[in-house]
C-alpha cells in the first residue's frame, strides 16, 4: 500500500550555517553509514584567556620568512585522546572550565558523486568549527549530535580540522550555572567523515503502531526534495518488502500489516533486520517492535501492565574518573544494572552516547532519557527555551528507531511557576512534532507531607501534561520521616501511574556505623534508609516503578565533605572502585521479587 506523505519529518538545521554551506537535517543512523574516523590523538593548545580566536589560530600559521613567528604551535605540545574528556586526562586540567582548541590533520576520497559530513556525536559544551582556515559551523549542548557538510571545502590531502570547545558554565545554559555532576569538558565523542551519496535517505522512522500489535508505520525522508523518488522498505525475517514513491518534498509513508511478529521486550529483546533502499543508497540497522501506553494508573507495555525496575547511572566510568564513550564502557555500566535485576535505565541527566543506547537495548531495557533542564534553568529567557527546543528535537531524532526508548524526560526538579510551565509545554510539543508514540514524563521534587490529612501529598497541575509522574524523594535523608515507614501513605498524582524516580542517600563503601545515625556516612544506615523507603513504597497505591539514586558513586563538586566526599556524590549502591554496599543486595532482592 502507498500513501502520500501528509506528515513532514522535522529538519533540524545547526545553530550556524554560513551561505556556503547547505543546511541539513541530522543523518539517521550515522553508525550504519559509510565513514571514515577521525578519533585518536589530537593536537590541543588550552586557552585560558580566550586568545585563540582572536589570534586566528584556526589559520595554524608557520613562519616562512626570516622575521615571521607565531605565539601558539599545535604541534609538539599538548595531544588528548578523542573522544574523551579533558579533566581526566592530566592532572592540571582536572576541573578546568574554560576553552580548548583542538585540531588534527586528515587525508578525504573525494568522489565525483558522493557529499561529506564531518559528523561530531557530542562536544560539550559549545563549540566552533573550522576546516582549512575557515569557520564553517558551531553547535551549544554537550550532549547531542550534529554535522556539517563540507563536500566543497574538503581536499583529497592534508585537511587542517580545528575545534575551539568551551565548557563554561552560564545562566542561559542547559544545564545552568550549578548542576550535580561533573563538568566534563571535552569532544566527548566520535567524530566521524560520512560520506553519502548526493541524494541520499537521510531520515527515516520505523516502528510498531502505538496500539495495534499487527501495524508497522514507516517515514521515510530523502535529502532533497525529490518527487516520484522509488523507495524500498525490507524488513526479510518478516517478509516484508514495501515499495514507496516520494511526494514533491521527498518524503514517503506508509503503513504495512504484518503476521507472526516477535514483539521487543526486556525477558526477550528481538531485534529484526530492516533495509532502507533507494535508487543510489541503501542503509541497514536492527529494529525492534513493541507497544508501550498508559491506560488509568497503569504503563502497558506489550498488553500488559509493567512495574518498572529502574535504576540511573551518569554517563561517567567512576574507576577512571572520566566520561563514558565508547561500547566497553557501555558493556561495564549496563552490566552492573543487569545483574542488580533492572528492566529500565534512566539516563541520568542527559542524551548518553549511543553505544549505550543501543547496547541497552540488545540486553532488554526500557530506557528513560532526558536533556539536562535540572534546576537553576531560566525559564523566562526565551534564548535558552530555543536551545532547549533544539537539543530536545536532536535527543528525540537520533533515538526515535530505539523501540527501548520508552519515555522522553522534559525536566527534573523544577518549580512551578507560568514562565516553567510554558517552557516545558514547549519542550512537550517539540518532541511531539517528532514522535507521538512514547511517554511523556518529568521528574518533581514537590511531595510534601499534609499534617492534617497525615499524607504525602503533591500540587502542581502540569502533571496533567504528562503520561507518567515521577518524583525524587530523599525520606531518611534530606527529608526526617513524620510517620513511621509502615504509616507512610501517598496520595499523589492519583489517576495516573507514578515512579519514584530519586531515593535514597550517601555511604561511603566499608564505613560501618550506626544504623539509625544519618551523619554516619555508613553502608549501615544507606542499608536502614533503603528499607524504610521500600517500606513506604508498599503504601503508594499508583506506583509502577522505582529507580533509586543511583548505580555508581559519581564525580560532584557538590560534595566537599573532606573525610567521606572529596568531590564525590556518595549515594551510589556501588562505590566509585566498583564494589557493592549492602544497599545493593537489599535492592536486589526487591527486584528479584518483583514479577
Amino acid at each position: 500500500m502507498k500513501l502520500k506523505a501528509t506528515i513532514i519529518i522535522p529538519t533540524l538545521l545547526l545553530c550556524l550555517f554560513f551561505t556556503d554551506i547547505k543546511a541539513q537535517g541530522l543523518i539517521t543512523n550515522v553508525y550504519g553509514r559509510k565513514v571514515t574516523s577521525l578519533n585518536g590523538k589530537w593536537d590541543a593548545i588550552v586557552d585560558l584567556y580566550d586568545q585563540g580566536r582572536k589570534n586566528k589560530i584556526f589559520l595554524n600559521k608557520k613562519p616562512e620568512g626570516k622575521t615571521d613567528f607565531y605565539e601558539y604551535s599545535f604541534e609538539g605540545g599538548l595531544r588528548l585522546n578523542v573522544p574523551s574528556d579533558w579533566n581526566s586526562q592530566m592532572p592540571e586540567l582536572k576541573y578546568y572550565e574554560g576553552t580548548v582548541w583542538y585540531a588534527r590533520r586528515f587525508d578525504a576520497e573525494k568522489e565525483a558523486d558522493k557529499r561529506l559530513f564531518l559528523y561530531f556525536g557530542a562536544v560539550s559544551y559549545r563549540c566552533h568549527i573550522y576546516l582549512n582556515g575557515k569557520e564553517i559551523g558551531k553547535h551549544e549542548g554537550g550532549f547531542t549530535p550534529f554535522q556539517i557538510e563540507v563536500t566543497d571545502l574538503i581536499k583529497n590531502t592534508d585537511n587542517f580540522l580545528a575545534v575551539e570547545v568551551n565548557n563554561t558554565r552560564t545562566v542561559d545554559a542547559i544545564p545552568a550555572m550549578a548542576f550535580d555532576w561533573w563538568n566534563y569538558g571535552g569532544i566527548t565523542r566520535d567524530v566521524f567523515l560520512v560520506s553519502t551519496p548526493k541524494v541520499f535517505i537521510e531520515d527515516y522512522f520505523i516502528q510498531l503502531d502505538k496500539y495495534k500489535t499487527d501495524k508497522i508505520d514507516m517515514r521515510i525522508s530523502l535529502s532533497e526534495k525529490v518527487a516520484n523518488a522509488n523507495i524500498q522498505v525490507e524488513i526479510p525475517e518478516l517478509k516484508i518488502k514495501q515499495n514507496l514513491t516520494t511526494d514533491s518534498q521527498g518524503f514517503a509513508q506508509a503503513s504495512v500489516n504484518v503476521k507472526k511478529l516477535e514483539r521487543w521486550s526486556p525477558e526477550s529483546p528481538k531485534l529484526y533486520k530492516a533495509i532502507i533502499s533507494s535508487d543510489n543508497d541503501k542503509v541497514e540497522e536492527m529494529i525492534g517492535f513493541r507497544n508501550i501506553w498508559v491506560k488509568g494508573e497503569d504503563v502497558y507495555l506489550n498488553d500488559k501492565p509493567i512495574f518498572l525496575k529502574s535504576i540511573a547511572f551518569h554517563e561517567e566510568i567512576p574507576q577512571r574518573k572520566g566520561r563514558a564513550f565508547s561500547e566497553s564502557d557501555a558493556v561495564m555500566l549496563l552490566s552492573e544494572a543487569k545483574a542488580l535485576g533492572c528492566n529500565m535505565i534512566r539516563l541520568a541527566h542527559y542524551p548518553q552516547n549511543e553505544y549505550t543506547v543501543r547496547m541497552a537495548e540488545k540486553m532488554g531495557f526500557l530506557l528513560w532519557e532526558e536533556i539536562p533542564i535540572w534546576q537553576g534553568i531560566d525559564f523566562e529567557n526565551e534564548e535558552t527555551k530555543q536551545k532547549a527546543g533544539n537539543m530536545i528535537k536532536e535527543m528525540v531524532t537520533r533515538d526515535k528507531n530505539r523501540c527501548a526508548l520508552a519515555f522522553w524526560g522534559v525536566a527534573n526538579e523544577t518549580q512551578p511557576s507560568a514562565p516553567r510551565n510554558e517552557f516545558l509545554k514547549y519542550l512537550i510539543g517539540s518532541v511531539k512534532d517528532i514522535d507521538t508514540t512514547r511517554l511523556i514524563t518529568a521528574a518533581f521534587d514537590l511531595v510534601r507531607f499534609n499534617r492534617d490529612r497525615q499524607v504525602f501529598v503533591m500540587d502542581d497541575p502540569f502533571i496533567k501534561e504528562l503520561d507518567v509522574v515521577a518524583v525524587n524523594k530523599y525520606m531518611g535523608w534530606y527529608h526526617q520521616w513524620p510517620v513511621t515507614p509502615d504509616k507512610a501513605t501517598w496520595d499523589v498524582a492519583k489517576g495516573q501511574p507514578l515512579i519514584i524516580s530519586e531515593f535514597g542517600g550517601e555511604a561511603l563503601y566499608g564505613r560501618t556505623g550506626d544504623a539509625d545515625i544519618v551523619s554516619s556516612w555508613s553502608e549501615d544506615y544507606q542499608a536502614t534508609l533503603f528499607r524504610d523507603n521500600l517500606e513506604m513504597f508498599k503504601h503508594i497505591p499508583n506506583l509502577r516503578g522505582t529507580s533509586p539514586w543511583i548505580l555508581f558513586d559519581f564525580r560532584s563538586p557538590f560534595r566537599f565533605h573532606p573525610t567521606n566526599q572529596e568531590d564525590w556524590n556518595r549515594k551510589g549502591m556501588v562505590s566509585d572502585q566498583g564494589y557493592r554496599k549492602k544497599a545493593w543486595y537489599l535492592m536486589k532482592e526487591y527486584y528479584d521479587n518483583i514479577k
